[in-house]
């Protein structure tokens, strides 16, 4: 009974938890950057993130499509400030689309819900206004209009330039639904993206080599995307990563490389054991309301007349001005570091014929 109970408890409840890791710098503004082609049928689109490692800091994990689980959508993971800290809220399956922080992934993920595409009984049918379709290998398509109002690149919730948005009735009923945690491709994905130099805010300075991949882990020549722009120039954060960590997972640990990089959320423990739960900590979103917070409920109208079709390779999540980012101080231990600022306009997006809609995917 009690090992029915913890199973239940880590598949439905993680997305509650899982925030595992904790710094005193924010990331760099979300690249501008094209879709890959979708591969073929049942492929979902999973946004680039910024993750964190321990030596090396934020690095840029690509974003890419999955085969996915049956009936199940992809809630993105978010960087949340709160407590002195930007704190990492895992991704997850789950059947609704929750809260992920209000940010501007792109691609059918404006900030609220995701509109690239929905399932029919057991068949994955795509949106090709948002996402970058072909109807050669894939037939299960239709096109819905889809305005964009948020063209922000900033990459964190909460905070001094943060994006200013809180969970709806809604996201909250679905954050307390059954969830999944990230399949296996998507953690040796991002390990994967961890081990590759070129990932590295502090190489790139925000404008990734390997920004998007046709597949998990395939980061080849010819299946990868390069980054169009950086979303907002680039600050080199004012302490080192070790400095910048709040409770370091591999601390008390006796291999140093085990805790140091971040993990998806994955709750079925194979992942697990890299990580300590020291991290882990209760996200309460800033008090104080912004502009930002209304505009929300405006992504779920984006613009897609404004597309350039330059054929069925890419599709650009342009729709995003460059910002400022500032990294929060490095006198303080505690909590309370100033988070960064961005602002940015993308750039126009393409898309695979026959649906000429913009870019970025809104």
């Amino acid at each position: 009974m009690l090992g029915a109970v913890v199973l239940s408890f880590s598949v439905a409840s993680f997305g509650q938890i899982a925030v595992g890791i904790s710094v005193r710098v924010g990331p760099p503004p979300l690249p501008v950057y094209a879709q890959p082609i979708c591969p073929g049928p049942g492929y979902m689109w999973t946004p680039g993130y910024w993750g964190w490692d321990d030596d090396d800091g934020y690095y840029w994990v690509p974003g890419t499509w999955v085969v996915a689980p049956v009936g199940l959508l992809w809630t993105p993971g978010y960087w949340g400030w709160g407590g002195g800290f930007y704190a990492w809220h895992a991704g997850y399956w789950g059947p609704h689309v929750g809260f992920y922080g209000g940010i501007n992934y792109g691609f059918g993920y404006g900030g609220v819900g995701f509109v690239g595409g929905e399932w029919r009984g057991g068949a994955f049918y795509y949106n090709r206004s948002v996402t970058n379709v072909s109807r050669t290998n894939v037939t299960n398509v239709y096109n819905r209009t889809v305005v964009v109002n948020n063209r922000s690149t900033t990459s964190f919730n909460g905070g001094t330039g943060g994006v200013q948005a809180r969970p709806t009735h809604q996201e909250e009923e679905y954050g307390r639904e059954r969830h999944t945690a990230p399949l296996g491709v998507q953690s040796q994905h991002e390990r994967a993206a961890a081990g590759n130099r070129e990932n590295l805010a502090s190489q790139n300075h925000g404008r990734p080599a390997i920004a998007a991949t046709a597949r998990p882990g395939d980061f080849s020549r010819h299946a990868v995307v390069q980054a169009r722009a950086a979303g907002g120039e680039y600050h080199a954060p004012a302490m080192s990563p070790k400095e910048a960590r709040v409770n370091p997972a591999g601390a008390n640990r006796g291999n140093s490389n085990a805790g140091n990089r971040m993990n998806t959320g994955n709750t079925n423990g194979s992942n697990n054991k890299a990580r300590s739960n020291e991290g882990f900590r209760p996200f309460t979103p800033p008090a104080k309301n912004n502009a930002g917070n209304g505009r929300r409920n405006e992504n779920y109208n984006r613009n897609q007349g404004s597309t350039n079709n330059r054929g069925n390779q890419s599709r650009y999540n342009d729709s995003r001005p460059p910002q400022q980012h500032h990294e929060a101080p490095p006198h303080r231990q505690a909590p309370h570091p100033a988070p960064q600022q961005h602002s940015s306009p993308p750039p126009q997006h393409h898309a695979p014929p026959p649906a000429p809609h913009h870019g970025k995917g809104f």
